[in-house]
């Protein structure tokens, strides 16, 4: 019940327009009620009157036809259309809502979040289970109302005409009430393990589309088709499951729906042999029955739909509970200029609680305008450490400083629009090339996009392309090679011209021609900004102003180039090695 409670407040905004359409839909509903008493009417009134001759009966007929088409032909269909369109507008501007929300926060979710959680399970809950709570709206808050109250009319109508024939007709009710408690509340639990299955296949398939080249290069097609065969499984069994509960609720439901009609046709039947029940009322309580039951089998009906979205609700919003690593913290300000000096001040670092320290008292001290390499072996925590900067993690002890301001106690957004990184795979989005550059400044004219491609070294390669500019780069930029996608992405980062640099293995793995041209976008692009450098290739960072050698997440060695070399330490051997390889 907290899942609805919560889900209301994106249908409380809307609720004048369900009022509406509710109010429609009745009268929708209630125009078909009449049919029942128009039938009772020409048989007992007109066929069976004694009074009237057979032109007065003909003339009633017609007078009572006239009137019924234009109820039927000419009132109901406008009232049909209205009563759909808003429903199905007002269902979907809830799931827009809805989407919206979730997205923003998607995009507040920390990183260690998305480490744990497969793409596929997240773009379930936001597009599958979003829609099936759109259910609830449509069926829960419209149509279960419209059913009960043509219920509630065609009982008031019945009971006018009989009240012993209409307590028969409604004499299994009870019986409903029985059969949606023993068998509903099973029902949301394996909708809800079915939903999840779905998410995992969804997820598992979205991982392996992405990895086919993988798949391909090393012949794993039927140890693929193996795994995947055991994730559609699982869901086979969550949805047999879910099946067959469900045609045991509804083979329960249908049966004491159609004994109803039976007992109203046997009691009638002795009624009118016994009493003087009249054939029109005979024929009218026939037709009302069908007006009863069916709303009541829609209603057994919503009441699966029903359970089936609640069930995507609870997942719905079990998403949105994830809990932010990152906040800003309510007096939190704006960091509006940055000159650049960077402190660490005894920075120690675990990813989880019960992990060890990945970083362990680092202290760093960076002057404005410095540019600090971060070397050493893989895992040694350099990455780490350049995390920590834009705060996709914070510390878990000591502090880190800008401008002498505890990041930690600064808006997070307004500190990563300070600062510009350069990854070793970088992101690109399946759109044009101008607008990948533009992600460093979205009001970007295009004079500004093509300058930032020039000192990035990429407007030529970008000239060359058919289309230029707008060249669309695929998923993840897989048209374009390494070297073309990191020239784009230090493209935006001119345009971003952040004070801070972040440059994570931007040269690595790319051809020598690719790298020098990068190599020289990169010094130029570091020119008078701070700018931290993650580099594997020493021969590459030997200009820096200061090189720290990171070990087991701790500062084994510190300085400029020259000074490490002479001092023939770790730093000294590892750029030997290299040097050896290189020859």
């Amino acid at each position: 019940m907290d899942s609805i409670k919560r889900y209301m407040q994106f249908v409380f905004p809307y609720k004048w327009k369900i009022l509406v359409t509710v109010l429609i839909g009745i009268v929708k509903f209630g125009i078909p009620l009449l049919m029942p008493l128009i039938v009772k009417y020409v048989i007992d009134d007109i066929i069976g009157a004694d009074g009237l001759t057979p032109d007065q009966k003909l003339s009633q007929l017609f007078w009572l036809m006239g009137i019924a088409a234009i109820l039927f032909i000419v009132l109901r269909p406008p009232i049909e259309y209205y009563r759909q369109y808003l429903a199905q507008w007002t269902g979907n501007k809830i799931l827009y809502d809805i989407r919206e929300k979730l997205f923003d926060h998607i995009q507040r979710l920390s990183l260690q979040f998305y480490s744990r959680t497969k793409t596929g399970e997240i773009i379930s809950r936001v597009i599958h289970d979003v829609e099936q709570t759109k259910n609830f709206v449509m069926t829960g808050l419209m149509n279960i109302w419209l059913d009960m109250i043509t219920i509630l009319i065609a009982i008031g109508i019945m009971l006018f005409m009989d009240v012993w024939l209409t307590i028969v007709a409604i004499a299994l009710f009870p019986l409903y009430a029985i059969s949606v408690k023993i068998f509903y509340g099973k029902l949301r639990s394996l909708t809800k393990q079915r939903s999840q299955a779905l998410a995992q296949v969804q997820g598992h398939l979205h991982e392996r589309v992405q990895g086919i080249p993988v798949t391909r290069s090393f012949a794993l097609e039927d140890y693929e088709e193996k795994e995947f065969d055991k994730q559609n499984q699982n869901f086979l069994d969550r949805a047999i499951d879910h099946t067959a509960w469900n045609a045991k609720t509804f083979a329960v439901m249908n049966t004491i729906t159609d004994l109803a009609p039976l007992l109203v046709i046997g009691f009638a039947g002795y009624f009118a042999i016994t009493s003087d029940l009249s054939v029109g009322t005979i024929a009218a309580f026939v037709g009302y029955m069908d007006r009863v039951y069916s709303p009541l089998r829609r209603l057994i009906s919503s009441s699966t739909v029903l359970v089936q979205s609640i069930a995507s609700m609870d997942r719905v919003f079990e998403f949105i509970d994830e809990k932010y690593d990152i906040k800003d913290k309510p007096n939190a300000k704006p960091l509006n200029r940055v000159d650049g000096k960077v402190e660490f001040d005894h920075v120690s670092f675990r990813y989880e609680e019960e992990e060890e320290m990945v970083l362990r008292d680092i202290s760093l001290d960076v002057k404005q305008g410095e540019t600090v390499a971060l070397v050493g072996m893989s895992g040694g925590g350099k990455s780490t450490i350049i995390s920590l900067i834009p705060r996709f993690y914070d510390v878990t002890g000591g502090r880190i400083l800008i401008d002498g301001h505890d990041i930690r106690y600064v808006q997070a957004r307004s500190l990563r629009d300070k600062i510009g990184m350069v990854l070793q795979d970088n992101i690109l989005f399946s759109e044009s090339i101008a607008m990948n550059i533009r992600m460093g400044k979205p009001d970007a004219t295009d004079e500004e996009v093509i300058a930032a491609a020039k000192a990035a070294n990429a407007h030529q390669f970008i000239t060359d392309l058919a289309n230029g500019y707008d060249t669309l780069v695929g998923e993840r930029g897989v048209k374009l090679s390494g070297g073309q996608k990191q020239r784009i992405a230090i493209a935006r980062v001119f345009l971003k011209n952040p004070p801070l640099l972040i440059l994570d293995e931007a040269t690595s793995a790319l051809d020598l021609e690719s790298e020098h041209l990068i190599q020289e976008a990169l010094e130029k692009l570091a020119s008078d900004r701070t700018t931290f450098i993650v580099a594997h290739r020493l021969s590459t960072i030997t200009h820096a102003d200061r090189i720290v050698l990171i070990e087991n997440g701790e500062i084994a060695e510190e300085g400029t180039h020259q000074q490490l070399m002479q001092e023939q330490g770790h730093y000294y051997n590892l750029y030997q090695v290299q040097e050896l390889d290189n020859d």
